[in-house]
């Protein structure tokens, strides 16, 4: 009569060992693979101008900075607010805090990745969308998937988006989708197969509060924590001329399949069982192909098509090919897999050891600018390298940290759509009003020939003849400093 009640029990103990077992066999293989896939990122001080963006801005929210007032850019502010955070805690010398977060985020994007395959087809294809996900999560441009920066802090939110709304945690997983459009807008769009989950799964009016509630107050409370004008302004609408395919249509092109064609190269073992998925539409995987639809739709969205934005892609691949790759004969199995280990190394040699002339060209451009200023000396860097700023460990004298702001050159564009212009509405105004309040010490004009050179931009011209003169050249890049009648107008 006693031991009846025992038996569910027992169950219930056998169950949470062996998912114990799971975690605890599965969770230090991805760990390794997620370190040993990042190892190029340690390997250089700096990636690509959004991580110097991302540390120059940082510095300044140390120093009493406020976001989307005195220091600006076209993101949401977790990222810039995560590295602040780093910097406060092991010093802002070296990017290295946020090479291990981004592991770390790499690391539960397959977690959660392998948690969602093994929820729907058991134990193996657990093991099999983890490794998969972080062998091809390496393949692109090592400039655009080694460096810290925000489609790498984007993923584990839309993972866990999904995974929560999976399991009808709706709530959590608007909170989710929250954080990854904190972190950059079209994080968002992992808001789609999440809706399509509910759904499924019977749409309540409940649920839909749930999801509704998570996803607007965390997106209320960031507006309300920085300026909610300027928010609005700088993460939505402020981006009209940017977000634009006038102008330079042939060139976002050749990015744009140059781009593709090298995320499938580092796809190739993924990309057929893919195929074979869209057959399994019936078989419970429509979510995962909005999945991979959405985030499509937030890689083209704006015309850039950076390397970076393919970042997105790739979780919903890698499940898409488990969610074949489970049916299909072992063999395929185990040709997808060593497929995308031979394309890893390859992306991971490419890393390691292809020379990267644009870091060369801000280290040698940042020590110039070292050794001709002072600590306290405030300058401006004319170009698309904010990094220097960083490296040289010098104060911007604007809070325009690119020229891209101030032109529309941002996101490559080299045709007609550059200018003084086609700047952020309002842009050129505040830029005059703060070089008369911070005159720069040191002017360094990056142009190099570009179409935001200073001979196309009338007032940056006639600044530069009234207040400078030129005292040297390094690199391709010119220095002004402030001659005696620049001085006797701006003041010492």
């Amino acid at each position: 009569m006693l031991a009846a009640p025992l038996a569910p029990a027992r169950t219930v103990v056998t169950r949470t060992v062996t998912r114990t077992a799971y975690w605890a066999r599965l969770l230090p293989l991805l760990a390794l693979l997620a370190c040993a896939t990042r190892i190029p990122s340690f390997a250089r001080p700096l990636w690509n101008p959004d991580e110097g963006y991302l540390a120059v801005q940082a510095r300044l929210l140390a120093q009493g900075g406020q976001l989307y007032e005195t220091v600006v850019d076209r993101k949401p502010p977790l990222l810039p607010w995560l590295y602040e955070a780093a910097f406060a805690v092991c010093g802002s010398g070296s990017l290295t805090p946020l090479r291990v977060l981004a592991v770390l985020a790499q690391l539960l994007t397959a977690a959660l990745l392998a948690s969602l395959a093994r929820r729907r087809w058991g134990d193996a294809a657990g093991r099999t969308a983890g490794v998969l996900y972080l062998l091809v999560s390496v393949g692109l441009n090592p400039e655009d998937a080694q460096a810290a920066t925000f489609e790498v802090f984007i993923l584990p939110a839309t993972a866990a988006a999904v995974w929560c709304a999976d399991r009808g945690r709706w709530g959590a997983a608007g909170a989710a989708v929250a954080v990854a459009c904190l972190t950059k807008q079209t994080g968002g769009a992992v808001l789609l197969p999440a809706l399509w989950l509910l759904h499924r799964q019977g749409t309540s009016r409940a649920g839909v509060l749930r999801l509704a509630a998570g996803c607007a107050l965390p997106v209320l409370g960031a507006a309300l924590l920085t300026d909610p004008a300027g928010f609005v302004f700088w993460t939505v609408t402020g981006s009209s001329a940017y977000a634009s395919f006038t102008g330079s249509e042939l060139h976002v092109l050749v990015r744009a399949l140059t781009n593709t064609a090298i995320l499938a190269g580092a796809s190739a073992g993924l990309l057929p069982p893919v195929v074979r998925a869209v057959r399994l539409t019936r078989a419970g995987v429509p979510d995962l192909w909005l999945w991979l639809g959405s985030s499509a739709a937030a890689v083209t969205l704006g015309f850039h098509f950076f390397g970076h934005y393919y970042l997105q892609l790739t979780p919903p691949l890698a499940l898409l090919a488990t969610a074949a790759l489970h049916v299909l004969p072992g063999e395929r199995l185990l040709t997808a897999v060593l497929t995308s280990v031979c394309t890893c190394a390859l992306f991971l040699a490419w890393g390691l050891f292809a020379p990267r002339p644009e870091l060369t060209h801000a280290q040698r451009l940042a020590a110039a600018l070292a050794e001709r200023t002072g600590p306290a000396d405030r300058v401006l860097v004319w170009g698309i390298h904010p990094e220097t700023y960083w490296l040289a460990d010098r104060t911007p004298a604007t809070r325009f940290l690119t020229a891209g702001l101030l032109t529309n050159y941002s996101g490559g564009r080299d045709g007609p759509q550059v200018g003084e212009k086609y700047a952020v509405a309002g842009a050129w105004p505040v830029f005059r009003r703060e070089l008369d309040a911070h005159s720069p010490v040191l002017v360094v004009d990056d142009s190099r020939g570009k179409p935001y050179a200073p001979d196309r931009l009338p007032t940056l011209r006639r600044l530069l003849a009234a207040r400078y003169e030129e005292v040297g050249r390094v690199d391709g890049a010119v220095f002004y400093a402030r001659s005696p009648r620049g001085r006797s107008r701006s003041g010492p």
